[in-house]
């Protein structure tokens, strides 16, 4: 009986000391989640509903404003009582306005216009981060650079009334990404400039779990098998390099001077990347009876099935 009574003693100071620890730790906190979301997610907690004016109350002075308003999506929160007068109009973003009602000043009520990326982006997600869609912008590429939602939205003064953007794509990507736009005019591009597809049905823009923002797989070529579906497969005999790699182990994403966006001008070249015999290569190496003097007989040629086969090993046609 007695050493029951101690293991049960023991067991129990066992977990207080692990719950201690946990609670203690970095483990039970996101420090990485900036301290003006936390401030923006309990903006519930101690409410007053007699310090909340309505909309009607704001546009007897922001007149534009509030149509701007009403011609957006935001209207919408007006028809949402479950979660009370903090979510609703103008409000919903700008805090209780009858301070501001009764003496008009910056100082009283929440403006966007001195708000960095992240501080910005804290309000919005009040109501945004319950979306799939918004639901991992904390741990994008745009939040870490402080690069906000206001930075590419605009609630009162959009010029893309859908998505409340601030300029039409891909110009407004290319404000920030320079160094993307030159790829685009090269000689060979994913059609991107003249409005065939979009940087957003490639990239999450608002986060993921993916390198570079992808809609992909880790390999990154499932977001290609969108429009590339022939080359998906699955095929009896599978080229090692698109199962590892993905398509751009031989392809340029964006844009190339080179046919089929490849990353060679020569294809024979590129090729021999891979197939070239070593004493580490773990790629067939090219067979001795090829001729390489031969130089205008492109390896595909031959092997003109190179993203898969269901008849030949060696992807022939």
């Amino acid at each position: 009986m007695r050493n029951q009574i101690s293991k049960m003693i023991v067991s129990t100071a066992l977990v207080a000391l692990a719950l201690s620890f946990y609670s203690n730790s970095s483990f039970a906190q996101d420090t990485n989640k900036p301290k003006d979301a936390a401030k923006a997610q309990v903006k519930t907690a101690n409410v007053d509903p007699s310090q909340y004016v309505g909309a009607e109350t704001c546009n007897t002075c922001h007149d534009d404003q509030y149509k701007s308003y009403h011609a957006g999506p935001h209207w919408q929160t007006m028809k949402d009582t479950r979660r009370g007068v903090a979510f609703q109009g103008c409000e919903g973003c700008h805090g209780p306005g009858k301070v501001h009602s009764e003496a008009p000043s910056k100082d009283n009520i929440v403006t966007f216009t001195d708000k960095n990326g992240m501080q910005a982006s804290a309000y919005c997600l009040n109501c945004h981060q319950q979306t799939s869609d918004q639901s991992n912008f904390q741990r994008s590429a745009h939040h870490r650079s402080n690069v906000g939602c206001t930075n590419c939205h605009s609630a009162h003064s959009a010029k893309v009334s859908d998505a409340l953007l601030k300029q039409t794509t891909p110009d407004l990507c290319f404000t920030c990404h320079m160094e993307v736009k030159s790829s685009f005019s090269k000689p060979f591009h994913h059609r991107v400039n003249e409005g065939l597809i979009k940087c957003t049905d490639c990239h999450d823009q608002h986060g993921g779990f993916l390198s570079r923002q992808l809609r992909s797989s880790a390999s990154n070529d499932q977001v290609c098998f969108k429009c590339h579906a022939e080359k998906a497969g699955p095929f009896a005999f599978e080229h090692a390099p698109i199962k590892n790699e993905g398509c751009a182990s031989c392809h340029t994403p964006h844009g190339s001077a080179n046919p089929r966006l490849l990353k060679r001008a020569s294809v024979n070249l590129l090729c021999l990347e891979c197939h070239t015999l070593t004493t580490d290569s773990s790629a067939p190496a090219i067979p001795t009876f090829h001729n390489q003097a031969t130089k205008y007989t492109a390896c595909t040629m031959c092997h003109a099935q190179i993203h898969g086969s269901n008849a030949s090993s060696y992807f022939f046609q």
